[in-house]
């Protein structure tokens, strides 16, 4: 590229790009991730630091009744045990990638020891689960407003500790079911096309589970309509604590224009909610993989997304985002530290 001219920054990562010792376009989908990556962070020379997996874990009411879930909501509190002491699949990936891991408590039905896991287990509790939403409104006014503050305080707060890379997870009994609802509100989509097994509900349980949550969609169908699909709405009516602290996550993570790895279909769920809030909000987020849960297909497909895995996983906790970090670590590191043509002395195709 000429010296003395004017260029974008897009032309100029290109121009990287492309003078790199190997043949126009041979690391495909690498190239482009270093050029979104450089044009996100505004530099030619992008970097990813302190990059973290926040898992935001919180309870459903709608999971004490058994209706929509084989397990039960204990197993929250559980797994969150299981995340801090180290023994879960999140633990392993983050271990192996050296990811950083903070565990929100953002509602569960559980009171964990003050201090016993400093570092490891942020308690932003807005309630011991929300309730259940085939009697009521899942939360108050007031409880999404502090949802949606105390995720964008988590991300606030790890960005000052020096993190520009973060990836959500989550944790929740009945939480596919929200997920599903939210989805079919914001898409279109019948709810019964948005349900699947979650956490491995059976063929039985799966019906009960599509036509509970027909009722609650029709329920609540009313209000959300005359809201004009108000986020705030669908939240109350059908959010979870966490799926409400992820969307202020996500909103918070992209106003400071950090890199975001986006999981599975829960999280992509809370990302349809923070999109409505903010359509540029996707701009900065890198789509992990395809979750194997019925529906997450649509959802990637209705916000036009090319995701970077296709394993068939669908556990949750941030896995996904895990097992996809180092694709863009990859992809930033090429850029800065491979020769170009000129400076490895290599001759350009004629």
């Amino acid at each position: 590229m000429p010296t003395g001219i004017q260029t974008t920054l897009g032309e100029q990562l290109q121009h990287l790009v492309d003078n790199k010792t190997k043949p126009l376009g041979a690391l495909g989908r690498l190239e482009e991730i270093a050029l979104r990556i450089g044009l996100i962070q505004g530099t030619t020379h992008p970097q990813l630091n302190r990059p973290y997996i926040v898992v935001f874990a919180g309870d459903h009411g709608i999971a004490a009744t058994g209706l929509v879930n084989p397990y039960p909501q204990s197993v929250t509190a559980q797994m969150v045990l299981n995340f801090v002491t180290g023994g879960a699949a999140i633990n392993v990936f983050c271990r192996q990638h050296h990811l950083g891991l903070a565990v929100v408590d953002a509602g569960i039905n559980f009171d964990f020891e003050t201090g016993l896991f400093p570092g490891k287990l942020i308690s932003q509790k807005i309630g011991y689960g929300t309730r259940n939403y085939l009697e009521t409104e899942a939360m108050s006014a007031d409880e999404l407003t502090r949802a949606l503050e105390a995720g964008k305080q988590v991300v606030t707060d790890l960005y000052a500790g020096g993190t520009n890379c973060i990836g959500f997870g989550e944790m929740g009994i009945g939480n596919t079911s929200s997920a599903a609802l939210i989805m079919s509100y914001i898409t279109g989509i019948p709810v019964e096309d948005c349900v699947g097994r979650g956490t491995g509900v059976n063929d039985e349980q799966l019906q009960l589970k599509k036509e509970t949550l027909r009722r609650v969609y029709d329920r609540y169908l009313p209000a959300v309509t005359a809201a004009g699909g108000d986020v705030r709405v669908i939240l109350q009516c059908v959010g979870g604590f966490e799926i409400a602290m992820m969307t202020g996550a996500y909103l918070k993570a992209a106003e400071l224009k950090m890199i975001i790895l986006v999981d599975g279909f829960i999280t992509t769920a809370a990302l349809l909610l923070a999109k409505q809030l903010n359509p540029a909000v996707v701009d900065c987020c890198f789509f992990s993989h395809t979750s194997g849960e019925h529906g997450h297909v649509a959802m990637l497909d209705y916000l036009g997304a090319r995701p970077l895995l296709s394993l068939g996983m669908r556990l949750g906790e941030g896995t996904g985002a895990a097992m996809a970090y180092p694709l863009l670590q990859s992809a930033v590191l090429f850029l800065r530290e491979m020769a170009s043509f000129e400076s490895a002395g290599v001759s350009k195709a004629e």
